[in-house]
């Protein structure tokens, strides 16, 4: 839609996407760290970790993607190193795979408090990944299958075809939309969760188990509307990322399940208190 903020004649342009995701990532390390503050916890090792985590989930975004268009780019090796790659987001679980191994070995290191810490994490993820997704609806990224409905969009810049091969004049589903409201609704039900986990209303980790199910869910629905160069694997129905969905979901439950009551630094008590 907006592909170029800035554009010069020189041929320099600032690209509405990565101002948008820059916004993303401030705004979720912003949030993370005020709540870790209120919970009691190092906010500024809580900040390093998040700032790992971002660039490890920027990697691993374009390693994902790079292996799910591997015969494009074997094809043509030029393209990782072409502008339409460089300022491409990748894949969004890639890039949450790679950003919870770096978190989970630089907890480790620093010995934070997993479950707390988790939880002080998940409003900015679905925040920020609100904005990001906004970004991709500017650049033309991760663009729907076609769409007969009255809400369907339709791409008509041809900076966003060459960018990053939108299909122009065509009426499609706007998913990038339907992820950000959805990670939008989320990030407010995940707000007041975590002020009631704040006055021990819940366990710690299940604000961030209820992050991971509603991620999951919404990714899982809206790869059924998004266009898909590749066939699905084990030739089933079922994208890479909804096989990763109900992954998460998994991880979700464990983190949900009975453990012991925890204040919301992470002491616990001998009292047990059943997750939802």
């Amino acid at each position: 839609m907006f592909p170029k903020l800035i554009s010069l004649p020189s041929g320099f342009f600032l690209p509405t996407y990565g101002v948008l995701v820059a916004a993303a990532f401030l705004v979720a390390v912003a949030l993370t760290g005020r709540l870790a503050r209120r919970a009691g916890l190092n906010a500024d090792d809580v900040t390093g970790l998040g700032i790992n985590a971002a660039i490890a989930g920027l990697l691993g975004a374009k390693l994902w993607m790079v292996v799910q268009d591997a015969e494009v780019y074997l094809n043509r090796p030029s393209e990782l190193f072409s502008l339409a790659t460089l300022q491409s987001g990748g894949v969004f679980f890639g890039g949450l795979i790679a950003a919870v191994a770096v978190a989970g070995w630089t907890l480790h290191r620093k010995k934070l408090p997993l479950r707390p810490t988790l939880d002080a994490f998940a409003p900015g993820i679905a925040l920020g990944h609100a904005i990001g997704r906004m970004g991709c609806f500017a650049a033309g990224c991760c663009w729907g299958d076609r769409c007969d409905r009255a809400w369907a969009v339709t791409f008509r810049s041809r900076d966003a075809a060459e960018l990053t091969g939108v299909p122009l004049d065509i009426p499609l589903h706007p998913t990038q939309l339907y992820e950000s409201f959805g990670q939008l609704a989320l990030f407010v039900i995940l707000w007041f969760l975590y002020a009631r986990r704040l006055r021990g209303g819940l366990a710690a980790g299940q604000v961030f188990g209820v992050y991971l199910i509603g991620a999951g869910l919404e990714r899982f629905l809206v790869e059924f509307f998004r266009a898909h160069e590749s066939a699905p694997p084990l030739g089933g129905p079922l994208t890479v990322a909804q096989w990763v969905a109900l992954g998460l979901f998994f991880v979700a439950f464990w983190l949900m399940r009975r453990s012991p009551e925890a204040g919301p630094s992470g002491k616990t008590s001998k009292t047990p208190l059943v997750g939802t």
